[in-house]
């Protein structure tokens, strides 16, 4: 935390400028008149009016009512530096499917299956936690006989992997379920690398995806989709969010790596995830948000952790961090413009120490009541009203 870093700096060298402040206060009183009452007065004066609670209170004060001012918004603040990192982004990378989408797709046309395909199919799903799998599984249930699967193990980015048999199956992404490199995208059943079925989904675009997007835009910031989806879903809910750079078919590494190209071309990026997928990245951006229904993992990587479906935190949380930056500024100056003015009257003999006392309780205040400040004239984003809700088909 730099703002931190700076006051715990400015009390270390406080602490003996003002000590030496008020023994030179002391040593030029004696030398003036020789009265060593009003030499030792003045002395207490000077170190009781420049004691530094202000500046002590300048940032702790602004992230505890900025956490207060997100929590009201349902978002959760998992780190006080992450404000100040938060307030410094220049772009935001977006996930697709559970963040910009609902993460409840539907499987479309699921008669066109085979039932005892889409068996085991729902029966290789029930063993991840990925939005699509659990389509499957959906549209799967109360189908007999599920096949007895052995040695079942899920890879992220990719997919789950099962024996039936002498037969090795494969429920995911076609460039690794299929032995043909050359069918990609999309979501297959494969035994032995031979295409079983292909599954097709739907989504719904959270409340308010258009919304923070177009906040984002507005405040100046570059927004761009990465996601483990087909490059044709990915530019679907890009051209709909008006969103220019979106990348499909990307691996849970390759999210991490453009995170850390952006990082090396000197941007400071938000990443925004919600899955086992999107971890490596939540842990490499600057700053980091998840939605509530994202995986353990996502949540714990995660800064920022909002506690309903409104992509409104988004931009609600960015205008909390900058105006909570702004605030912490405006402490650090009034703390200092105090303590410039306060010093001076001090050392001239003009405060006894129970008016210093109350001068120093009243600049501690001021910077109180100035963070206190932070949301008092509300956000536009505070109130989630859910806009009508745009179905996104996955080819």
């Amino acid at each position: 935390n730099r703002y931190r870093r700076i006051a715990d700096r400015a009390a270390e060298l406080y602490s003996p400028i003002v000590h030496l402040a008020a023994f030179a206060a002391f040593l030029g009183w004696m030398a003036f008149n020789g009265d060593l009452h009003n030499a030792v007065t003045v002395a207490i004066a000077v170190l009781i009016i420049t004691c530094p609670c202000a500046l002590g209170l300048a940032v702790p004060m602004v992230q505890v009512v900025a956490a207060r001012r997100l929590f009201d918004a349902g978002i959760m603040v998992k780190d006080g530096s992450a404000l100040e990192r938060l307030a410094e982004i220049d772009s935001v990378v977006f996930d697709k499917t559970g963040t910009l989408t609902l993460g409840a797709p539907q499987l479309l046309d699921p008669g066109d299956i085979a039932p005892e395909t889409l068996a085991q199919a729902a029966a290789l799903a029930a063993h991840s936690r990925h939005p699509y799998s659990q389509a499957i599984t959906r549209a799967g249930a109360g189908l007999a006989p599920m096949p007895a699967f052995t040695a079942i193990g899920e890879l992220p980015g990719f997919g789950v992997e099962a024996m039936l048999g002498t037969d090795r199956c494969r429920l995911g992404r076609a460039d690794w379920a299929l032995s043909d490199a050359t069918k990609t995208g999309g979501t297959v059943l494969s035994r032995n690398g031979v295409e079983m079925a292909r599954f097709v989904f739907a989504d719904s675009l959270r409340a308010g995806a258009h919304r923070a997007v177009a906040a984002l835009h507005d405040a100046g910031l570059a927004v761009e989709i990465v996601s483990g989806d087909t490059s044709a879903a990915v530019t679907a809910v890009a051209d709909e969010l008006h969103v220019r750079a979106g990348s499909g078919g990307i691996l849970p590494g390759g999210k991490a790596e453009r995170i850390a190209a952006l990082q090396a071309q000197g941007h400071k990026t938000l990443m925004v995830g919600d899955g086992l997928n999107d971890a490596p990245a939540l842990m490499a951006a600057h700053v980091s948000m998840a939605p509530s229904s994202a995986a353990d993992v996502g949540r714990s990587a995660a800064d920022f952790v909002f506690l309903h479906d409104d992509l409104a935190a988004v931009p609600l949380a960015l205008a909390v961090a900058r105006d909570a930056g702004r605030l912490v500024r405006q402490n650090f100056a009034l703390s200092a413009l105090y303590n410039a003015i306060a010093l001076p009257i001090a050392v001239a003999g003009y405060v006894n120490p129970f008016l210093a006392a109350i001068a120093m309780s009243l600049s501690s205040i001021v910077v109180v009541l100035n963070a206190l400040r932070l949301g008092w004239g509300g956000y536009r984003f505070h109130r989630r009203p859910a806009p009508r809700q745009t179905a996104t088909a996955r080819p």
